[in-house]
């Protein structure tokens, strides 16, 4: 197996782990945030497309083309959309947990943009 090879195949497995972990840390943020009777609808839509978006990276892993594949991460790209958007509310109403959410919010971001780029260089290649 040459470097780059191998370079690609420790950067998926990492990026998947990358992905589970966020996926976790989302649902031990609502756990902790579950106090809050209002806040448990978005709670339960954050949780929802967090975990949508680590998914949807597995299952395009093993598409059997590359459209499927494609289309795989960019529902991967949606989802972390709107896990920013709810973590951006949440941001906004909760008074504790600010720098947890910060921290996932900025985590969804980069996760967004490693997705659209791999996206990229998928249809370019």
């Amino acid at each position: 197996m040459n470097y780059e090879s191998e370079k690609l195949k420790n950067f998926k497995r990492d990026f998947k782990k990358r992905c589970f972990q966020f996926s976790l840390n989302i649902i031990r943020l609502c756990s902790k945030l579950r106090i809050n009777r209002n806040c448990w609808p978005i709670l339960d839509q954050l949780i929802r497309s967090a975990t949508s978006v680590g998914a949807n990276i597995t299952e395009g892993g093993y598409a059997a083309s590359k459209k499927d594949f494609i289309n795989y991460f960019q529902i991967s790209v949606k989802s972390s959309s709107e896990t920013e958007y709810w973590l951006s509310i949440l941001k906004e109403i909760t008074t504790n947990e600010k720098q947890t959410i910060s921290e996932l919010l900025d985590e969804s971001i980069q996760l967004r943009k490693i997705i659209s780029t791999i996206i990229l260089n998928t249809k370019n290649n």
